[in-house]
C-alpha cells in the first residue's frame, strides 16, 4: 500500500486517501492499485477514529482509469473471468457509498473512465478550479462502456438525458459546466481544494446516496415517464444516425441505461458488467482499443523515433507560405509557444496569413479553447515578411507553397541561400514524391516531408515521408517538432502520393467510376456511410475540388508517360471539369450547394451518366469503397512504402477518418481475413479492372494463413 497510497487522518478525524500510484505516469486501475486503494479504505472504515473520508490525488491528474497493462489484458480473458474482473470493480465502488461514512473526493485534476466512476461513488465531489480539468467518461470511443458503475450513477446524479449524451459521445466536461449539471457540489481555488472536501467529510449526514434512500426517483423523470420515452426514442435515433448502425458501444449503453434505471443498482450494475464484457471480447472492440489507445498513444510519444539523436527543442522556424496550409501550421507552431516567421511573395499576403491565423485564434476565445492572453502571446510571435533573409536564424523550415514542382524547387535554393548548414527543410506535399524535390537541395539528408492535412488546426496527422536520402538525424528531430505542436506523426517512405493520399484517393476514384458505370449517385454516398467512412465518395470528391483532381490525373499522365494507366474515374472528371462544376469551392459539383448548407444532387448528372436498370445491393458497393483501400494498402507495404500495421492503421483513421471501428485499415485486412480478401478481390478485378488484382503480399498471406498483426 504504501507504493502507491499516502494514508493519514487528521486531528478533527478526516482520513485522507491520496492516490500516489507509483511511477511517472498517471494514477490508473491494475490489480496492485485496485488492491492497495481497498486495503486503505477498509482501514479508514474499520477505524472507529475516522469520521468522515477524502480521496485525493497527488499527481496532476485525479485518476485516468484502467492502465495499460489491465486493457491490454482484455482480449485474453474468458467470459467468466472478465465479468467476474468488472463486477469486483462494481463492488468495491459500493462498498465505498455505503461504508456508512461520508467519503469525498477532492478531484485536483483530470478524473476520466474509472477515475470517475470512482468519483461518482463517492458522496459528494469537490472540484479545484483550473480550466485544464476534465470530467467524463470517455469509453465508447475505445468500444467500450463505463464498466464500474457509470452507466447506473450518472443518470442518478444528473438525468438520463444528459446522462446518455456524455456516455454515448465519450466526451468530456471542464469543471464549471459539471457544476451547472449538478454532477459536483463545489468548484473552489486549487489551494482550498483539500480543507473544503474536508469540511464536507464532516457531515454525516451525506453518508447514503440519494439511490439508497427511500422514495429516490432520477432526477429528469423516471423511463416510462412522457420525458423519459422522448429521451430514449431520442437518443436510439441520435445513436444510429451518429454511428450508421457501426458501433454497438453506444447501443448498449443506452441499453444498460434503459433496464438499469428500472432496477436498484446493484441489479442495474449486473446488466452494465453484462454488456461491459461482450463489447470488451468483440473483434471491433480490441481492434479499437489496439488502435486507438495503445498504437495511438506510441506514436504521440515517439516510440520509433532514432534512439541515438539527441532531441532538438524549437524556438523559432519558417513557413513558406501564408495560404490556408501554411496559415494553419503557422496557428499550431505559435499556439505552442514558438516563433514563427511567415514568408510568402508579398508583404501583403504574409499579412493576410497573420490575420486568419488572427481569426483562428479569435475563435478559439470565443469558444474557450484559449485563453486570450495566450491568444494574443500567439499572434506576437509571428513576424510576416517577403524577404528570404529574415529566415537566418531558423531552425526548421516548413515549406507549404502552391502544389507544383518548379515553384518548390525555387523556394528551396532560395531558402538554403540563407539559413544554417544544420537547419531541416521540411516539405508539405500531398503527392510529389519527396526524393525527387530532394535533388533540388544542397543537402538531401537534411529533406524531409511534412504531410499536414487541411484544415490543419483541427486535423491531428502529420504524415513524415522518408526521401531515399533523408538521415536519421534529420527525422529524429522533425518528429521532436511534430510532437512539440501537439500532432501525431506516422512515418513512411517515399513514393508517388505517399500513403494517405494514395490509398484514401482509390476511395474517392472508386466511388466516381461507379457513378460512370450507372450506379445510383445516392447509393454510392449513402454505402460509403454505411460502410463506417465519414463521407461518401462523390461528397469528398466535391469536398477537394473536382478541378484538383483533374489536374493530378494529368499531372500523373504526365510523370508516369507510357507506364499511366487511365483510371476509369477520369472521364468523370474531364466532364464534370468541361461543364464548370469544380465541387463545392463553386457550389456545383456532383452536389448543388444551397444557402443555409443544404445540398443536393445536380440533376444533371443523370443526363451526362444515366443510372443503370439494375443496380448492386449496398453491401457489393461498401465491399467494392472499402477493398479497394485494403488492396492499395498492401501494395504500398509491398512497396515499403507503410512499414508497419500501426503507421497503416492510426494513418488511415486521424487522416482520412477510415473507420475506427475496424481499428484502422490493416486491422480490417486482418478482420476480412486474407483468404476471403484475396477470394474477393479475384472477383472484383475480374468484374471492374486490375486495380482489384490482390498483390503479391496478400497471395501470400492467403496462403500461410498470415495477418498484418502476428
Amino acid at each position: 500500500m504504501a507504493d502507491n497510497i499516502q494514508y493519514a487522518v487528521d486531528a478533527n478525524g478526516v482520513a485522507v486517501i491520496t492516490l500516489a500510484f507509483a511511477g511517472s505516469r498517471p494514477n490508473t486501475w491494475s490489480e496492485v492499485t485496485t488492491s492497495d486503494f481497498s486495503e486503505a479504505f477498509g482501514a479508514a472504515v474499520a477505524d472507529s477514529a475516522v469520521k468522515g473520508i477524502v480521496i485525493t490525488s497527488s499527481k496532476s491528474d485525479f485518476h485516468v482509469g484502467a492502465d495499460l497493462e489491465m486493457l491490454s489484458r482484455i482480449g485474453s480473458l474468458t467470459v467468466e473471468e472478465l465479468f467476474a474482473a468488472c463486477r469486483n470493480m462494481q463492488n468495491l465502488f459500493r462498498m465505498v457509498e455505503t461504508c456508512g461514512k461520508t467519503v469525498v473526493a477532492a478531484i485536483n485534476g483530470t478524473a476520466v473512465g474509472g477515475g470517475f466512476e470512482l468519483a461518482l461513488a463517492c458522496h459528494v465531489r469537490v472540484v479545484a478550479d483550473l480550466p485544464a480539468i476534465r470530467l467524463g467518461l470517455p469509453e465508447t470511443q475505445l468500444g467500450l462502456l463505463p464498466g464500474a458503475g457509470g452507466t447506473q450513477r450518472l443518470p442518478r446524479i444528473i438525468g438520463v438525458r444528459e446522462a446518455l449524451g456524455m456516455i454515448n459521445t465519450g466526451k468530456t466536461i471542464p469543471a464549471k459546466k459539471a457544476l451547472e449539471l449538478k454532477l459536483v457540489h463545489a468548484v473552489v481555488p486549487a489551494a482550498q481544494l483539500l480543507e473544503t472536501a474536508k469540511g464536507y467529510a464532516l457531515k454525516a449526514e451525506l453518508a447514503v446516496q440519494p439511490w439508497d434512500q427511500k422514495g429516490f426517483r432520477i432526477p429528469d423523470g423516471d423511463v416510462h415517464s412522457p420525458k423519459g420515452f422522448e429521451t430514449f426514442a431520442g437518443a436510439n435515433s441520435l445513436t444510429l444516425k451518429e454511428t450508421w448502425g457501426n458501433y454497438p458501444a453506444p447501443r448498449l449503453a443506452t441499453h444498460a441505461v434503459y433496464h438499469g434505471m428500472q432496477m436498484p443498482i446493484d441489479q442495474g450494475c449486473k446488466v452494465e458488467a453484462r454488456n461491459f464484457t461482450w463489447l470488451a471480447r468483440s473483434t471491433s472492440t480490441q481492434n479499437m482499443i489496439r488502435t486507438l489507445f495503445f498504437s495511438m498513444g506510441e506514436a504521440k510519444r515517439l516510440k520509433t523515433r532514432p534512439k541515438n539523436v539527441p532531441v532538438k527543442e524549437y524556438q523559432k522556424i519558417g513557413v513558406l507560405g501564408a495560404g490556408l496550409m501554411g496559415h494553419g501550421i503557422t496557428y499550431c507552431t505559435v499556439t505552442a509557444g514558438i516563433d514563427v516567421v511567415l514568408l510568402d511573395m508579398s508583404q501583403e499576403a504574409a499579412d493576410k496569413g497573420k490575420a486568419a491565423v488572427a481569426k483562428i485564434l479569435e475563435d478559439a476565445v470565443k469558444k474557450g479553447r484559449l485563453p486570450q492572453a495566450k491568444a494574443e502571446e500567439a499572434l506576437g510571435r509571428i513576424t510576416t515578411t517577403a524577404s528570404f533573409d529574415d529566415l537566418k536564424d531558423c531552425q526548421l523550415i516548413v515549406e507549404a507553397v502552391f502544389e507544383k514542382r518548379e515553384i518548390k524547387n525555387e523556394v528551396t535554393k532560395k531558402v538554403e541561400a540563407v539559413i544554417a548548414p544544420d537547419v531541416i527543410f521540411g516539405t508539405n506535399t500531398s503527392t510529389i514524391p519527396i526524393t525527387g524535390l530532394a535533388e533540388a537541395s544542397k543537402r538531401p539528408d537534411q529533406f524531409i516531408g511534412l504531410h499536414f492535412f487541411s484544415p490543419v488546426e483541427k486535423m491531428p496527422l502529420v504524415e513524415v515521408i522518408l526521401g531515399a536520402k533523408t538521415s536519421e538525424a534529420t527525422l529524429a528531430q522533425s518528429l521532436d517538432y511534430v510532437k512539440a505542436i501537439g500532432k501525431t506523426p506516422v512515418v513512411v517512405r517515399d513514393g508517388r502520393a505517399f500513403y494517405t493520399s494514395r490509398v484514401f484517393g482509390t476511395y474517392l476514384t472508386e466511388g466516381v467510376a461507379m457513378l460512370r458505370e450507372g450506379v445510383n449517385p445516392s447509393l454510392i454516398d449513402h454505402a460509403g456511410r454505411l460502410a463506417g467512412m465519414p463521407m461518401g465518395s462523390l461528397t469528398v470528391a466535391d469536398m477537394t475540388a473536382l478541378d484538383l483532381s483533374w489536374k493530378i490525373i494529368n499531372q500523373t499522365k504526365a510523370d508516369l508517360g507510357d507506364k499511366y494507366v487511365e483510371h476509369p474515374s477520369a472521364k468523370v472528371f474531364e466532364v464534370m471539369v468541361g461543364a464548370g462544376r469544380l465541387g463545392q469551392k463553386n457550389k456545383a459539383g456532383f452536389y448543388d450547394y444551397l444557402d443555409g448548407g443544404e445540398k443536393r444532387l445536380w440533376p444533371g448528372l443523370t443526363k451526362h451518366f444515366p443510372t443503370a436498370k439494375e443496380q448492386p445491393s449496398v453491401e457489393d458497393v461498401k465491399r467494392r469503397l472499402l477493398h479497394i483501400q485494403a488492396v492499395e494498402l498492401l501494395r504500398c507495404m509491398e512497396e515499403g512504402i507503410v512499414m508497419r500495421p500501426q503507421d497503416a492503421d492510426v494513418g488511415s483513421i486521424l487522416g482520412w477518418g477510415f473507420c475506427p471501428f475496424y481499428g484502422g485499415l490493416a486491422s480490417y485486412v486482418d478482420y476480412v481475413g486474407a483468404k476471403t480478401l484475396e477470394a474477393e478481390c479475384d472477383v472484383l478485378a475480374k468484374k471492374h479492372g486490375a486495380r482489384f488484382e490482390p498483390p503479391a503480399t496478400l497471395r501470400k498471406m492467403a496462403r500461410e494463413g498470415a495477418k498484418l498483426y502476428a
